[in-house]
């Protein structure tokens, strides 16, 4: 039995209506709906909608999914004893058209993060880098290219660290792993220090040893660990950007194993 009918239709569904906040905001849209023909069935569905969207929207309550994910992995001891033979960092996402990069694009603020830590094993291993991510090439009247080539250029010029390889084809992180690892075999690379933030590590981590890799995980920005004062609990965009966060990678571990069962 094959589940790739089933996971086509599944890909169809847009993420933004299964991720919060709109998902939370479709139950509370459906609440008010009911409201009028089942007033009680109504109120428990806004009402749960509504207190999951505030409780989601805190640091605090965004821990409850944010730090069992990170658990599943543990920052690197001794990077220069892993035996790895080359580091490959992962993109997250990038600007467009910096101004005061001369509208060059240049990596976001979590691939920035990546970057740093990067950089920082370079220094302390020697290690060659290959840097990984596509999503979108050569779009008219950006020459900037691919993510790769945003966070080689950072890396080179802000960082003072070389860049070996490049894979600028990926759309996403199952393409991460393939592509990667078919630069780095070619290389008679085989071990790797894997580098993305905390969150994504357990996913990226399962596809890169799925692809043939012998993986350290070498994660970064931990949010699940730090302590939580009076103001955790106060709504706020970055609560609810590590709530999307978690969510996503949650499902994503999820999805990536149906698709492994599926032989996708």
């Amino acid at each position: 039995m094959t589940f790739a009918p089933l996971l086509d239709i599944v890909n169809l569904i847009p993420r933004g209506l299964i991720l919060p906040p709109a998902s939370l905001f479709l139950v509370i849209v459906i609440g008010l709906v009911l409201w009028r023909r089942r007033p009680r069935a109504g109120r428990i569905v806004a009402g749960t909608g509504f207190a999951l969207l505030a409780f989601l929207s805190t640091t605090g309550g965004a821990t409850l999914l944010v730090a069992p994910l990170e658990r599943l992995t543990a920052p690197l001891q001794e990077p220069e004893r892993a035996g790895a033979q080359a580091i490959v960092v992962l993109a997250a996402g990038r600007v467009r058209h910096a101004p005061e990069y001369g509208d060059r694009d240049i990596p976001d603020y979590i691939a920035l993060a990546r970057l740093r830590y990067g950089a920082h094993l370079q220094r302390k291993t020697g290690l060659p880098i290959l840097v990984s991510g596509g999503n979108g090439g050569i779009d008219k009247g950006n020459p900037g290219g691919s993510e790769a080539d945003s966070m080689a250029a950072a890396l080179r010029e802000d960082f003072g660290v070389p860049v070996k390889w490049l894979e600028g084809r990926s759309g996403d992180t199952a393409e991460n792993a393939a592509f990667s690892a078919a630069i780095l075999r070619a290389d008679g690379i085989h071990r790797i220090l894997l580098v993305t933030d905390a969150m994504h590590m357990p996913r990226a981590s399962a596809v890169f040893a799925r692809a043939g890799l012998d993986v350290v995980s070498a994660p970064t920005m931990f949010f699940g660990r730090q302590p939580l004062s009076i103001h955790a609990w106060v709504p706020s965009a970055e609560g609810m950007r590590r709530s999307w966060y978690a969510t996503y990678e949650w499902i994503g571990l999820a999805w990536y194993r149906v698709r492994a069962a599926g032989g996708r």
